[in-house]
Order: structure tokens, then sequence, then C-alpha cells
């Protein structure tokens, strides 16, 4: 069975930094792409960060030039810093992987239960 387990988020005052990690664990055979999500209050989810298998990152316009997205592939885990963190980026962060659980299968898609930052002074 396969988890993915988010830590790292918290209160934090507009100007500050956090750094969200995502562990991946259970029975990997090979992860592809790796993503950080976020839903704030009334909205819907949207993509923040994308990290491939080979390191190309994509970043969504509200958060470029601020957030950096990571990854170790020897520990299975993904990490977002946040800097210069705005009110506006108060939401739920998740993680998201689609990865293999042995070869010659199909991928599947999976997501972590989310951790809370909230921006406010």
């Amino acid at each position: 069975q396969v988890q993915l387990v988010e830590s790292g988020g918290g209160l934090v005052q507009p100007g500050g930094s956090l750094r969200l990690s995502c562990a991946a664990s259970g029975s990997i055979f090979s992860i592809n792409d790796m993503n950080w999500y976020r839903q704030a209050p009334g909205k819907t989810r949207e993509l923040v960060a994308h990290i491939a298998s080979n390191g190309r990152t994509i970043y969504s316009d509200s958060v470029k030039g601020r957030f950096a997205i990571s990854r170790d592939n020897a520990k299975n885990t993904t990490y977002l810093q946040m800097n210069s963190l705005k009110p506006e980026d108060t939401a739920v962060y998740y993680c998201n992987a689609e990865l293999w659980v042995a070869p010659s299968t199909q991928s599947g898609d999976y997501w972590g239960h989310g951790t809370q930052v909230t921006v406010s002074s």
C-alpha cells in the first residue's frame, strides 16, 4: 500500500518562508511526476508546482519566482520551498505523485491528505 505524507505546514507571517515535504512510502517501484496542489476555502484545487522525473519544473504564475520544487529520488520525497509568502497563499497544500508499484504495470495517481499553510499577521 502506497502512502504520501505531507509535513511542514503551519502559521507564518507575510513575507516569511516555509518548506513543505512529501514522503512517499510503501510498495513503490518508480515515481514519475510529483506535484504540489493547493486548495483555499471556497476555491477549486489548483496546481502550484510540478517536477518531472528528469527534474524539469513548472510553476503556476502566482508562485513563480517565490516557490521552488525539488525532489530526492533516493528518498521518494518532494519538497516545496515557499518564500515571500502572501496571505493569498493560505490554503491546504496537497502532494500528488504518479508512480508504479511494480514493473510492467499501469501507473497510478496518489494523493496525500494535505497540510495547512496559513499566512497571516
